[in-house]
């Protein structure tokens, strides 16, 4: 095995592809991020997701400055998230420019927003705030709709990879656990 190491603490010394390396060593889920500008459906793949807060609902996204859809999604003032299922390495593709012609149509209607048809979750949010962060923006939506589907396994992305679980463990926490005001 080959290690890259990097341990220097001054930041402006850090190799870029070492640290997109050694992020890419977490483990994700896959999504697309979505937003209906003039009747015009946009939408990217993105790992980079995550819940913020249970009360009141919110989620975030980082976005490059550079991509295309930031600021549409600043004018639009409103974003979805699709998380993907084990499956949609196509789609994934597909929202990461690489178009396919044969995906048909992938995108339904959630509370006006665009959103993957058969994904396992999918989220429709407003704007609440946004946090510049060095090459990229920050998007914290306030949630307004949701929708789950608990028999779809995620798709992953790992090392440069799309991946599956290929077994989960039960449960550690009771459903209600989190809302008690413990933190996990």
């Amino acid at each position: 095995m080959t290690a890259q190491r990097q341990t220097k603490s001054d930041p402006g010394t850090i190799d870029s592809m070492t640290f997109r390396n050694a992020c890419g060593a977490f483990a994700t889920g896959v999504t697309v991020i979505t937003t209906r500008m003039d009747d015009h459906d946009h939408g990217m793949t993105a790992n980079a997701f995550m819940s913020i807060s249970l009360d009141p609902p919110l989620i975030a996204v980082s976005i490059a400055k550079t991509a295309r859809i930031l600021p549409l999604m600043q004018a639009a003032q409103r974003f979805a998230v699709s998380v993907l299922a084990a499956g949609h390495e196509d789609l994934a593709m597909h929202f990461a420019g690489r178009p396919r012609d044969d995906i048909g149509d992938p995108l339904r209607d959630l509370d006006g927003l665009p959103v993957v048809r058969t994904a396992s979750a999918v989220f429709a949010a407003n704007v609440d705030q946004t946090v510049d962060a060095g090459d990229h923006v920050i998007i914290v939506g306030r949630v307004s709709a949701l929708e789950t589907d608990p028999d779809r396994r995620p798709l992953t992305f790992h090392k440069g990879c799309f991946g599956r679980l290929n077994e989960e463990t039960p449960p550690m926490l009771e459903p209600g656990w989190l809302l008690e005001g413990n933190h996990w």
